[in-house]
């Protein structure tokens, strides 16, 4: 085993580059960079007894509170195989469906970067897949789908749930991850300076998705929103380009539950509740 490590080792130095991005996290020989001679430090010290990461949580690059040979493999797949990059705070998640979803930390919180694309609960059972439109308007289960009924959107945009699927006991959310409550969301948007101003913090700059003017839009948290619309009365679709909105898991009335609406039109991020059918986005949160 150790001359296999040593010989890929060896091959490794001879054509790795470099990597630009420097950092405490995955620099774990502490040299300013982050390339192949921090998975060789690592292996030593896992393996062979060599000194510890300077700090040690320079190790833990996949963000699980363990470093072991999976902060290698993810090291390695970083540098060589363009996997997503150490993030020692928040990590990466990946669903059920192996879809890997980016995060970023907001105050004392890690929020998911991305919208869930998730079509399985997380005990594998299988989330109903509606696209009549008749049919969404009076279900009273958990489901699921794409805006206008389109794949295509599910990879920028994610897809639409109503909240009997953000309430399901089986789990929407990936393992490690919940839906946040309305109490959680607000805790991010206090933290980005109130309900007046939090929405622009939290959307995508420019008009590549979002519809002009694009109020306040700086995206400084990194939450990077995107305005994927929703499902709503009659089971039809509205507002993609012009409005983001994103449930929380905290139930308003026996028909409403609460969620948060960003907008092209202010940098607000507003506090509403609708209909439990209707399909909004999901982003999940850190337990």
């Amino acid at each position: 085993m150790k001359q296999v490590l040593t010989t890929t080792l060896a091959i490794f130095v001879l054509i790795a580059p470099l990597s630009s991005l420097a950092g405490d996290c995955g620099d774990v020989d502490n040299s300013g960079a982050i390339n192949i001679l921090d998975v060789t430090f690592l292996i030593n010290y896992l393996y062979k007894g060599g000194p510890a990461p300077d700090p040690i949580e320079s190790a833990d690059v996949n963000a699980d509170d363990i470093i072991n040979i999976l902060d290698i493999t993810y090291l390695i797949n970083y540098l060589y195989l363009g996997g997503p990059a150490p993030d020692c705070e928040c990590g990466v998640v990946i669903d059920i469906d192996g879809n890997v979803y980016q995060t970023v930390k907001i105050g004392d919180q890690c929020w998911m970067a991305e919208n869930l694309k998730v079509t399985r609960y997380r005990n594998g059972d299988p989330i109903y897949h509606i696209l009549d439109p008749g049919q969404w308007e009076i279900l009273t289960i958990g489901a699921y789908c794409e805006f206008d009924n389109n794949p295509v959107n599910v990879a920028e945009y994610g897809r639409l749930y109503n909240w009997y699927a953000v309430d399901d006991s089986r789990g929407l959310a990936p393992a490690g991850w919940h839906m946040p409550t309305d109490a959680e969301w607000q805790a991010l948007v206090d933290y980005l300076g109130g309900d007046g101003s939090a929405g622009g913090k939290m959307k995508e700059t420019g008009t590549a998705h979002w519809n002009t003017p694009n109020i306040g839009a700086t995206n400084e948290s990194g939450f990077t929103a995107l305005p994927g619309g929703y499902r709503g009365t009659g089971g039809f679709y509205y507002n993609m380009g012009f409005h983001a909105y994103f449930w929380s898991s905290t139930e308003e009335t026996g028909s409403h539950a609460w969620l948060r609406l960003l907008s092209y039109l202010y940098a607000a991020a507003v506090r509403g509740d609708d209909y439990k059918q209707f399909g909004y986005s999901i982003r999940c949160v850190r337990d």
